[in-house]
């Protein structure tokens, strides 16, 4: 039986090491002696992840639960797993004297190690490095099979920990029970950022572009008249989305797996704010759901009247598509090599309200779960100067750093700052070492995660949207953040306000 402080000791492993290949090996040997059981409760926690879900568990009741600890290990992977189910199924009256119960006593038996690690588990700031890329290659490390196989049967199987209990305990063999299947989705592909529209194609030479809608990415499976329709998270949402089931049904082709965006727009065409698409995905039962219907468009065909198309380049799963939908459900795109045309192809996308363009070679197949480099995002991004008013420490190789920002815009009638998100992304080790030693010198206060400072130091901050947000006081929120730089020429006094937030809120919505 596993202990819970070999998985502590193998996360801080992987935490300490910069380097790939040691974090890789680390993981395999510790997943190589596992029981079956044991791999899928493990896999999900060195992803920072837990296989029940999400639980109703806030930061100061996991505080309050912490005691002196235990001095020796005694937790096996099992008890924290039962634990964790059990604090899953407390509900009803009085479920949080009965849940702080049941951490207060799956904390007295853990060390103090063992309780930090819980912490930021159940909080969601577990990042040691061990993501799913790291944890693929891992699995066929430990298993002794090419990273490829086991990739590709984490695509079809939508997750790794059924994989990896397969691979280690069946090898090859087993992994032949993951394949395309209709009416169980598979991972999404997923892009990389280029610079810019020339970038993009001198990358990939001629390429296929076609519009990056800001829609919710959706994956349509279609058997006769039956239609299912799943998110990028393969959560079902069939039923949140009549439209796109009328529509589907309507396609010749009897037997579908499509990829797309659905998204809601307006009359003359144009969308309406990311928001508004999310919450027809929100509730099961949307009284506005008429005022507000989805429409979908789709970009790739990954399965076609029993012709399976993943392993088939890019040009020809889009003539698949276009030959199996309506032109109207199809995203516009073209094909091309002139970076002039594709500039003024992907101007015309913004021009229609949209996020940019995709461009993809022509030669790539569909890498199911992967951020290949075969396709590359362009989009149009602003940049604020907001004020940080706080940053966390950081986990993993940015420990002992601050690092994730709390940004916030002036309210010019108060002097005061509205903040409107955080970030970790865009920062360089030589940047986190200067911010962390200049945060230091104007704190003002902290807790246990975060150093709360003067604002005086202004950010430039680049971001491709703001959304509504009950969560920040200024009622907005910065989507896709990222630091471009500091500001040392600038003064607090200097930066963007609230107001001139709200209006690029408003201008989108024009």
């Amino acid at each position: 039986m596993t202990s819970f402080s070999e998985l502590v000791r193998v996360s801080d492993q992987v935490a300490a090491t910069p380097s790939r290949l040691a974090k890789v090996r680390a993981l395999a040997d510790f997943l190589r002696p596992l029981t079956r059981e044991e791999i899928e409760i493990a896999l999900p926690y060195l992803s920072g992840d837990i296989r029940q879900g999400k639980l109703a568990v806030g930061y100061g009741a996991l505080q309050a639960a912490r005691a002196r600890g235990a001095s020796a290990p005694s937790l096996a992977l099992h008890d924290v797993d039962a634990a964790f189910a059990a604090l899953k199924q407390v509900k009803g009256k009085g479920a949080a004297e009965r849940r702080a119960a049941l951490l207060r006593e799956l904390f007295a038996r853990a060390t103090p190690e063992e309780q930090d690690f819980l912490v930021r588990l159940l909080v969601g700031e577990l990042r040691q490095g061990a993501l799913e890329g790291i944890m693929v290659e891992a699995v066929a490390a430990a298993a002794a099979l090419p990273t490829a196989q086991v990739r590709r049967a984490v695509a079809f199987a939508g997750a790794i920990a059924p994989v990896a209990a397969a691979a280690l305990g069946g090898g090859a063999a087993a992994l032949a029970q993951f394949s395309v299947q209709l009416m169980q989705p598979v991972l999404p592909m997923l892009a990389q950022p280029a610079e810019d529209m020339r970038a993009a194609l001198a990358a990939l030479g001629t390429a296929l572009v076609d519009w990056k809608l800001d829609g919710a990415r959706v994956q349509v499976h279609k058997r006769g008249e039956e239609v299912r329709i799943y998110t990028r998270s393969l959560n079902d949402v069939t039923s949140r989305a009549p439209e796109i089931v009328a529509a589907m049904r309507g396609a010749p082709a009897r037997e579908l797996i499509l990829d797309g965006e659905a998204i809601a727009l307006r009359a003359d065409g144009r969308p309406h704010p990311f928001q508004v698409t999310m919450s027809r995905f929100g509730s099961q039962q949307d009284p506005r759901a008429a005022e507000r219907p989805l429409s979908v468009f789709f970009f790739d065909c990954l399965y076609k009247d029993g012709t399976v198309l993943f392993d088939h380049a890019t040009r020809e799963r889009r003539a698949a598509l276009t030959a199996a939908l309506p032109a109207e459900v199809v995203t516009p795109a073209i094909v091309t090599a002139d970076a002039d045309e594709a500039q003024r192809f992907y101007e015309r996308a913004l021009a229609a309200g949209h996020e940019g363009v995709m461009a993809k070679a022509l030669e790539a197949p569909y890498e199911a779960g992967r951020r290949g480099a075969a396709w590359l995002k362009v989009k149009r991004a602003r940049t604020l100067d907001l004020v940080v008013l706080a940053a966390e420490w950081g986990h993993g190789r940015r420990r002992g750093w601050l690092s994730n920002l709390h940004l916030g815009a002036r309210d010019p009638a108060t002097g005061s700052f509205v903040m409107l998100g955080k970030t970790f992304k865009g920062l360089t080790d030589a940047t986190l070492e200067w911010q962390t030693h200049e945060f230091l010198k104007r704190e003002t206060g902290r807790d246990e995660w975060t150093v709360h400072v003067r604002p005086d130091l202004v950010v430039e901050i680049a971001f491709n949207d703001l959304q509504e947000s009950s969560q920040y006081p200024g009622g907005l929120a910065l989507r896709f953040a990222r630091v471009k730089g500091y500001r040392p020429d600038k003064r607090p006094e200097d930066a963007d306000t609230i107001d001139t937030v709200r209006r690029i809120y408003e201008e989108s919505l024009a």
